[in-house]
């Protein structure tokens, strides 16, 4: 027999995850499934290749060049992260790759079959009848050709650049017309998407038979008025995605952290993180435009013939509006629509709305009285994504010019919105008004307002909470809730909440709001505890939790402890999800869902049982590391019973949802007993029927399935 000393003590065997990468590419894969619903309108289904195509672009712009720059550390340094960086890559590309294959097979036998059913018709340069060629050449040299701008590839030209999202045409050509020609030439040249302001042409409607272009096919059945000189084109289209941000914060910190900053260059253009290019290009021709890019085989990702699926946003409705949604009408919220002061209102007690169902414009006539009201003393915000055009941020430019303070918290790390957020700072700093360019290695997340008004020679605060962004084009499209309030237990936290802003000092106490970095880790888990406490009494205990992401080690952990003991837990997930559901004698008590519909479920809460006294939370906080360590987030309780059963009922709604709600296997929900729920559509008729007084005559939704 083996002696006991000489037994090795057995690994400590590590709890399952999903990969984060991989759990990312399911969720994108979620809303391919939406464009291949042939039960949402047609329209709609090409919005949704868009949102894939979209979502994707940023992915490889972020997640995938970082994985790439973690692939080129010194060997020692890349032991110590969680994954091997060049496996995890390997995994993501091949993945993509079949996505990919979908994607056409879903645009060339789904999308553009239900367009000819319908009598709209995508042509290509081959498609043409002699009218329609005329014509075509006609707005070729009336509207197109003056933008475009073809560079010839030799030897003169050392570098070429390529704009971030850009799609370009590869030209080869050849059969020259004239002796003194080359034998072949090789051109690059943009096309002119956002000069042109649409991807599309609409060609003359014949009959009730609809027709619409690339302008890419435009541009490639022009080509021999560009290039008269040659008689042979080989056309292929290339697009590159850069870089857009150094993601690594989100996998290492501390020491490691800084050594790793210490290995990179300072960037101005972006690395290109991939180079997608049409499979069916001649080799000399991508070989040509490596060379005059430098851009490497390494980038090289296997595309199609059309790149920028993202300008699908823009497709010609054809006055078709059976094709998209049915109009849900922004219905008023009950109260507010009576009130003619928002203050005022507000002061006697607390409201919620809920986007987009309800109407954004009770925050906008919030901010505008206030910044008029000559008893507010001060107003304050955090600006995250900032419209480009926003009531908010020029509500506050007109509170700045008035005189009141008016301190505004611009987050300039919020990706893909620098340019809005850096434009209304200078506005805000012009007026006056004091502007906090976010917090040292923290970035702000959390939607706050806060208004301090004088009464009677007392100073009363008004606080704005919010799951989604003051912006007014995503408000219509995002299902977010907000919270208007002058309860004094919120108002003080909130207060806290700027104090910190100023003064950076992480010693502030919170009674009862959870604030990331300081208190709101601690805060979750504790509550987690006293579930798993009662579950082990052998008292009810269950937890209903609602985010967009769920990453972070140390709160999966806690809730496999949590199933372990009994506790049941329902998981509302739209993107990432690590954690691991339905595991025996792990997870068993866990169940996870999403839901990806018409409108992007944004709003994060909370729920605890708490023994019958049931605690609820709303957050602008997923459980990912980075919102919970490393961001500026705000978690708050609804004190008023009605808000509380508002948003009871609009989860309840999302948990019976049996129509567009997937597993974590991206498979649907389809329960024994049917209930044919969508939870978005019944919870506009919920809102409608809560507003139903106020309501002017408005279109039916369209039913669910």
């Amino acid at each position: 027999m083996e002696k006991e000393k000489d037994k090795k003590p057995k690994a400590k065997l590590e709890p399952p995850y999903i990969n984060r990468e991989l759990s990312w590419l399911a969720f994108n894969y979620r809303v391919l499934q939406e464009a291949k619903d042939r039960s949402v309108p047609l329209l709609e289904r090409i919005k949704f290749m868009a949102i894939f195509s979209s979502n994707l672009d940023e992915y490889f712009k972020v997640r995938v060049a970082t994985l790439k720059r973690l692939i080129k550390l010194k060997p020692k340094t890349r032991s110590k992260l969680d994954e091997e960086p060049q496996e995890t890559l390997e995994q993501v590309l091949k993945e993509v790759h079949r996505q990919q294959e979908e994607f056409g097979q879903v645009f060339r036998d789904g999308i553009l079959a239900d367009l000819r059913t319908h009598d709209i018709h995508m042509l290509t340069e081959h498609d043409l009848n002699a009218e329609q060629e005329t014509w075509v050449h006609d707005y070729f040299e009336e509207t197109l050709e003056p933008l475009l701008l073809p560079i010839i590839l030799d030897e003169t030209e050392t570098h070429l650049f390529l704009r971030d999202q850009t799609v370009y045409l590869g030209i080869k050509m050849w059969d020259p017309i004239a002796e003194d020609c080359k034998p072949e030439r090789f051109a690059m040249m943009e096309i002119p998407t956002k000069k042109h302001g649409s991807r599309f042409v609409k060609l003359p409607t014949v009959n009730e038979h609809r027709y619409v272009m690339f302008i890419d096919d435009v541009i490639r059945f022009c080509l021999p008025k560009l290039f008269p000189q040659y008689k042979s084109f080989a056309t292929h289209a290339v697009k590159v995605s850069r870089d857009a941000e150094l993601d690594i914060e989100e996998e290492v910190s501390g020491s490691l952290m800084a050594k790793i900053q210490k290995s990179l260059k300072k960037r101005e253009t972006g690395y290109p993180a991939r180079l997608l290019y049409d499979p069916e290009s001649p080799q000399d021709l991508l070989d040509m435009m490596m060379a005059h890019t430098g851009i490497t085989e390494e980038e090289l990702v296997v595309g199609s013939k059309y790149h920028n699926f993202r300008d699908f946003f823009g497709f010609p409705d054809f006055n078709l509006p059976e094709l998209k949604y049915n109009p849900q009408p922004t219905l008023v919220h009950p109260q507010l629509e009576k009130e003619p002061s928002i203050l005022a209102a507000m002061k006697k007690q607390d409201y919620l709305v809920h986007y987009p169902y309800q109407s954004f414009e009770y925050v906008l006539r919030l901010f505008d009285e206030a910044a008029s009201d000559p008893k507010v003393t001060a107003m304050s915000a955090t600006l995250y994504r900032v419209a480009d055009k926003s009531k908010i941020a020029k509500a506050l430019v007109k509170a700045a010019k008035n005189g009141k303070l008016v301190t505004v918290v611009v987050e300039l790390k919020a990706r893909f919105d620098e340019e809005s957020n850096i434009y209304w700072a200078g506005k805000l700093q012009k007026a006056g008004a004091n502007v906090i360019f976010g917090i040292p290695d923290l970035k702000v997340h959390s939607k706050l307002g806060l208004i301090t008004r004088n009464e009677q020679g007392k100073l009363v605060n008004y606080a704005y909470l919010s799951t989604g962004n003051y912006n007014e084009t995503t408000s219509a499209i995002y299902a977010d809730h907000a919270l208007f309030t002058s309860d004094k237990r919120l108002t003080k936290d909130v207060e806290q909440v700027f104090n910190f802003f100023i003064d950076h000092q992480t010693d502030k106490k919170f009674t009862h709001l959870l604030m990331a970095p300081i208190n709101m880790r601690q805060g979750f888990v504790k509550m987690i505890e006293r579930e798993i406490k009662n579950a082990k009494k052998g008292l009810p205990a269950s937890m209903i939790l609602k985010m967009n992401a769920l990453q972070d080690s140390r709160m999966i952990n806690k809730l496999y402890e949590a199933s372990q003991a009994g506790v049941k837990i329902q998981l509302l997930v739209r993107g990432i999800c690590c954690l691991v559901p339905g595991q025996k004698g792990l997870s068993e008590n866990i169940v996870v869902r999403s839901i990806v519909d018409r409108y992007l479920e944004h709003a994060r809460v909370y729920i605890f049982h708490n023994n019958g006294d049931e605690k609820l939370y709303v957050a602008s906080a997923d459980w990912m590391t980075r919102n919970l360590n490393r961001r500026v987030e705000v978690a708050f309780p609804l004190y008023q019973q009605d808000l509380v059963e508002q948003v009871r009922h609009i989860i309840d709604l999302q948990l019976q949802d049996d129509t567009k709600t997937r597993s974590i296997d991206n498979s649907y929900l389809k329960p024994d007993a049917p209930t044919n729920v969508r939870s978005q559509y019944a919870t506009y008729t919920y809102l409608r029927e809560l507003a139903s007084t106020d309501m002017p005559e408005a279109c039916e939704p369209e039913e669910s399935k």
